[in-house]
């Protein structure tokens, strides 16, 4: 099948970080795009996942959006009418506000301002506090318009599939990809991030932490847990998807390759051999 692969993965977005952010060896778009010091944002790649889809379209092949962080996977398929960034010094203003009056304060105020977006967004929750009282003051709102979150107005005919694992196969799995990224030298490659100073966004890298400050076998196990916490968080709001068809995918992957691709073209979204 002629395609090639648009990667919807938040963290894989930034160079330096291989192996802690299971980079494929196989060529992905939007994969390494922006350097550690970055404050990626979906806002800026929506924009580049939509040119990368529609010049994969245009030269004949199926784009394969893959991912990876839901927002991101979201923003890739569809024009999510995203809000824009904060003008220069808003967010440091609202984040003296939020550590001068507390996180109480701070959120009754949003509530005044934005009660939908208040009713989503606990109080000590400071990031999505700040950048809620930010898109607030300036006429807009965090909270999400379901519609176009999880409806399936995709900007292209679209087969979303979803990779179904049982449980102890996903646990068993995680495991051994932690086992990898340490064999691979993952430690030394979180010393050279480090270095490199690595913006907020880049430090919420799973493992990132862990592996910087833990003893190897603490870090593992802790860079494992949160992995299987992440896969679940990914399993709910996959789910919600509109249209979601679930394929099995504790089998050789190419027997599930197979499937996808038959039911793609059941769809007519692909071309006939």
């Amino acid at each position: 099948m002629p395609a090639e692969v648009v990667s919807a993965d938040a963290m894989q977005v930034y160079a330096g970080l291989p192996i802690l952010t299971n980079r494929s060896p196989h060529p992905e778009r939007l994969v390494g795009i922006f350097p550690l010091s970055h404050i990626a944002s979906v806002g800026e790649y929506a924009p580049l996942a939509h040119a990368s889809i529609d010049e994969i379209l245009a030269a004949g092949k199926t784009p394969l959006v893959v991912g990876g962080t839901g927002l991101y996977f979201r923003a890739a398929l569809a024009e999510l009418g995203l809000p824009p960034a904060p003008a220069s010094g808003e967010r440091e203003r609202w984040e003296r506000l939020y550590d001068k009056d507390g996180a109480a304060a701070a959120h009754a105020r949003l509530a005044k301002l934005d009660p939908d977006a208040a009713a989503r967004i606990h109080a000590n929750d400071r990031r999505r506090v700040v950048r809620a009282l930010e898109l607030a003051e300036a006429g807009h709102s965090l909270a999400p318009r379901r519609e176009s979150l999880f409806g399936g107005a995709w900007r292209h005919p679209t087969l979303v599939v979803g990779l179904d694992v049982p449980k102890p196969e996903l646990e068993r799995r995680i495991a051994e990809r932690t086992q990898r990224m340490f064999d691979a030298g993952v430690e030394e490659e979180v010393r050279g991030a480090l270095i490199a100073e690595p913006s907020v966004t880049a430090t919420k890298v799973i493992g990132l932490h862990e592996v910087a400050t833990l003893p190897r076998e603490e870090a593992m196990e802790a860079l494992a847990t949160r992995t299987r916490r992440y896969a679940a968080y990914q399993q709910k709001w996959m789910r919600r998807l509109e249209g979601l068809v679930m394929v099995a995918a504790d089998r050789p992957p190419e027997e599930t390759a197979a499937e996808i691709v038959a039911l793609a073209r059941t769809r007519e979204h692909l071309p006939r051999p």
